[in-house]
């Protein structure tokens, strides 16, 4: 039995380069980078002092804006990405009506949540006692609020809970959301991740691993995957979140086709808490999965949106996994490094660079990865599009996010073709 196609047709992003998919395209093709200093909370006595932090921006039109005052900012930043996304995929907000809510569905997950709401709650509580606890603190602070209002804003009563695994969330996300289409629950599924952790809690926890960067000077150079003068990842946060439909569904409603969803897996290392398998088996039976089930032969992918976080460990484990899985077809593969711009979105990490990954399939172009001064002798065979934009017209992608805990998760995209 012939397996059931499923298409991407809507797109939503808010990110350090703002909410308008186009625009956060744009900047990384010219290579902007959107690491900054921090300026919401005190950090002078912090030995990472930058982010790539999303900037305030108009809700306008998607929340209501007593509503979006009051919601912890990763459930924010979830709904305006969500409602963008089906804004795009031509059902927000005037064709809802076209839709059937029993087979529609919402999962958007949070590596960690309402950490904001977390932290201001806790100081409530220490300085002012139990009384003056707002009782928002914890349906704020879980991870499955950001779905839930969306759902309850857009009455999709289809499949709908959050996936918290770490920076492979969003991954995860796409591609049970993806299973829901194809098993028949669902004809239209709003996924991806959400995440908002540049506050003090959250900077703090990654200051005490000691897995940030610490390049206070020129720090918008600290994101360098694969160089050989990394020091650590930058923090970022937002939300990227896709419109997956079953490709009847879309055709029947006239809607616009972006690219086609293929497949996708998840595995585990089972090995360590933080670090990746070192011999990086577990990344490889994902890829090796993940391509099974889009039952594409892997000569035919030519474009890998990697993980790459920057760190000393993770960047070459990744790569060398790659190369054991494309053997001599390594060749045919050009891979960049979104983080390299945005930062380490955590739990919206796959959404975003999902997104990028079908700007593109849909553009021809591939974004540069900024900061490669001086690359790692192992990336050599791959290109990593160093530097400057490349024009490149992509066959098969693959994206690939992997999260504390050993999670690890691919998901493989192409062009639509009838």
């Amino acid at each position: 039995m012939a397996k059931k196609r499923i298409v991407v047709t809507g797109m939503g992003v808010v990110s350090c380069f703002g909410n308008d998919v186009s625009k956060f395209y744009d900047a990384l093709l010219a290579g902007t980078s959107g690491v900054r200093p921090i300026s919401t909370f005190d950090v002078s006595d912090y030995p990472t002092r930058f982010a790539a932090s999303v900037p305030d921006y108009d809700v306008e039109g998607y929340i209501d804006k007593k509503q979006a005052r009051r919601i912890d900012p990763f459930i924010r930043h979830g709904l305006v990405a969500g409602k963008k996304a089906l804004e795009m995929a031509g059902c927000f907000p005037h064709k809802l009506g076209v839709l059937n809510p029993d087979r529609c569905g919402v999962i958007i997950g949070s590596g960690m949540g309402g950490m904001e709401t977390f932290f201001e709650g806790t100081q409530a509580l220490t300085d002012k006692g139990v009384k003056r606890l707002t009782p928002f603190f914890v349906p704020y602070i879980i991870t499955n609020m950001a779905g839930a209002l969306l759902a309850i804003d857009l009455n999709f009563r289809g499949p709908n809970y959050s996936i918290s695994t770490a920076c492979a969330t969003a991954n995860y996300g796409i591609v049970s959301a993806a299973n829901h289409i194809r098993l028949g629950h669902a004809d239209l599924m709003i996924c991806g991740g959400a995440e908002a952790a540049v506050n003090p809690i959250g900077l703090s926890g990654f200051v005490a691993n000691r897995a940030l960067s610490v390049r206070n000077e020129g720090y918008e150079k600290a994101s360098r995957p694969w160089d050989c003068g990394r020091d650590g990842f930058v923090i970022g946060e937002g939300a990227g979140v896709l419109v997956l439909e079953s490709l009847e569904h879309a055709l029947a409603r006239g809607a616009p086709i972006i690219a086609e969803y293929l497949g996708g897996a998840f595995t585990c290392d089972a090995f360590h808490m933080t670090a990746l398998r070192d011999d990086g088996s577990g990344i490889s039976n994902c890829i090796h999965l993940a391509l099974a089930d889009a039952e594409v032969p892997k000569e035919r992918v030519n474009y890998i949106n990697a993980h790459a976080t920057s760190t000393q460990l993770g960047d070459m484990v990744e790569v060398q996994a790659i190369k054991n899985v494309f053997g001599p077809s390594v060749k045919n593969l050009k891979m960049n490094a979104t983080k390299s711009m945005i930062g380490h979105c955590l739990g919206a990490a796959g959404g975003v660079e999902a997104i990028a990954t079908l700007k593109a399939i849909e553009t021809g172009r591939l974004h540069p990865t900024i900061n490669l001064d001086d690359p790692e002798k192992g990336l050599e065979g791959i290109d990593p599009v160093a530097l400057v934009a490349q024009n490149h017209q992509v066959d098969i992608a693959l994206s690939n996010s992997y999260g504390f805990g050993g999670h690890n998760s691919s998901v493989v995209f192409g062009r639509y073709r009838e």
